[in-house]
């Protein structure tokens, strides 16, 4: 064994949670407008969404119950 200090390396935790720190400083995050902005364009287009899906399963199961004769 030689008399020199061993340089001890991090450990992969260590070492990811210092690369994923690192990663997160290099984003350009959204200001707080920006963010709303973007947040209500997602809630219009899943009520959007909801209302299609649910007139189209409206649709069908009215369809499909004539068709069966219920």
């Amino acid at each position: 064994m030689s008399n020199q200090t061993q340089v001890r390396q991090p450990n992969a935790i260590q070492r990811w949670f210092r690369e994923t720190v690192a990663e997160l400083r290099k984003v350009s995050w959204p200001t707080r407008a920006e963010a709303l902005a973007l947040t209500r364009i997602v809630l219009i287009v899943m009520i959007i969404m909801a209302i299609i899906l649910g007139g189209l399963d409206w649709v069908f199961f009215r369809f499909f119950a004539w068709l069966f004769g219920h």
